[in-house]
């Protein structure tokens, strides 16, 4: 039986490298964004806006991605400032897709500028691994006119690890009997899996590298970390058993986020976010005949600290404006009014098929007629185009009617879920 080899591509800085290769091979520009300190920033005209992606040279000066705009100019003051473009990102994501397939058919798109591709057994047809990849990426380079990393391994878990080393334009492996000097040695944040508020609990027990992690004892980082501690313990020791999942998995709750161009500081713009993300969502959920019992709201500080929280619902719905009240109410509780907001996210869970509903007398609002008028809209905005109808509440100010971000990539299934 062949050794499994797998496969990690990551495009390197994503926004901008598509942006960049858009306006050289296609508008004609001759002058490249990844030669120069840039980014790419939500809106150019604020200084609140966030970093999206930043290229090489940019981030020689320090800039970091998330951070806002403001803070990166007084960094370089000259950096060029480009506004993303997300529909060609998903026009350029699904441009590489197809281009991987054609090396094999087990191709899994864990986000928009990533893919797993198991490549067991096509040493005969591609060379080496090492040989395959370096192919593999000057092909991308050349027909595609941007750059990725490709990590090798044999599962998932270690080809991504892989795939984040050194950057850009790079092939790296990392198979078991490399972990000791190629993954130990690392810090714990760097481990899939492992987020601040991890790392911070892993810190307090004297953890502060994947190989210390690794050689922890399982059965006090479960009792200290709960299921999270077994994970990363497992993660750490390079195990992962998953496959490359060609086909997505029937989806178990909707979801969608926004990271949005300014600091949210007040009620009303909060939820103006919620309402595109609920537009977003309850379209996915009505084409897929589902509905929905249990809705989450989830916020991002400035400061990058996360909170959520969730409500569960007296019947199943997938009425856009029963999830946006139902959001609104959740925010309302979770939020404090002070604390600035860079994401959003909604999320809807405990599916059900059909939209039959049950009724309660104390119901306030005609959902048969919100439900009819939901339906009336899908079938104009399918037919002529998200934009064909627009709330009046999104004429004005910077939020999309249906964006949440990366919505038009999440509504054709190519991002990670919320």
């Amino acid at each position: 039986m062949a050794e499994r080899i797998v496969f990690h591509i990551d495009v390197n800085s994503a926004f901008l490298s598509w942006t960049a290769a858009h306006r050289t091979q296609v508008m004609g520009d001759r002058f490249d964004l990844r030669s120069v300190p840039s980014v790419i920033a939500g809106d150019k005209k604020s200084r609140h806006s966030i970093i999206l992606a930043k290229s090489a040279p940019a981030k020689k000066f320090g800039i970091q991605t998330g951070e806002p705009l403001g803070k990166a100019l007084e960094k370089c003051p000259n950096l060029v400032v480009a506004e993303p473009d997300y529909e060609l990102y998903v026009t350029a994501s699904r441009s590489l897709i197809a281009l991987l397939g054609t090396y094999s058919p087990a191709v899994e798109q864990f986000s928009i500028d990533e893919a797993w591709v198991d490549m067991t057994g096509t040493t005969g047809l591609f060379g080496p691994p090492v040989m395959a990849a370096d192919r593999l990426r000057e092909r991308i380079r050349r027909e595609l006119g941007f750059t990725v990393n490709i990590g090798i391994s044999c599962n998932k878990l270690l080809a991504k690890m892989a795939g984040d080393f050194e950057k850009p334009d790079k092939t790296h492996t990392l198979f078991p009997e490399e972990i000791p000097a190629k993954l130990w040695p690392l810090p714990v944040r760097e481990l899939f899996m492992v987020g601040c508020a991890t790392e911070r609990k892993l810190n307090l027990m004297g953890i502060f590298t994947i190989g210390e992690l690794a050689n922890a004892d399982p059965s006090m980082l479960r009792r200290r970390l709960g299921k999270q501690g077994e994970i990363v313990w497992q993660f750490a020791n390079g195990r992962d058993a998953g496959l490359v999942r060609p086909v997505a998995e029937p989806n178990k709750g909707y979801g969608n986020s926004f990271t949005t161009p300014r600091d949210v500081l007040d009620r009303e713009y909060g939820h103006q976010v919620l309402l595109s993300l609920c537009e977003t969502v309850g379209m996915r959920m009505r084409r897929d005949g589902q509905a929905g019992a249990c809705i989450s709201v989830h916020l991002r500080s400035s400061s990058f600290e996360d909170v959520s929280r969730q409500r569960q619902l007296a019947t199943a719905t997938s009425v856009t404006a029963e999830l946006y009240r139902q959001a609104c109410q959740v925010f309302d509780a979770l939020w404090d009014g002070k604390t600035p907001l860079r994401q959003l996210g909604v999320q809807v869970t405990r599916l059900s098929s059909g939209t039959q509903r049950q009724y309660s007398l104390f119901d306030e609002h005609d959902y048969d007629r919100l439900e009819k008028l939901d339906t009336a809209v899908d079938a104009i905005r399918e037919k002529y185009g998200e934009d064909a109808l627009v709330r009046a509440t999104f004429l004005s100010g910077d939020t999309k009617s249906m964006a949440g971000g990366l919505s038009k990539e999440r509504r054709t299934g190519v991002t990670k879920p919320v």
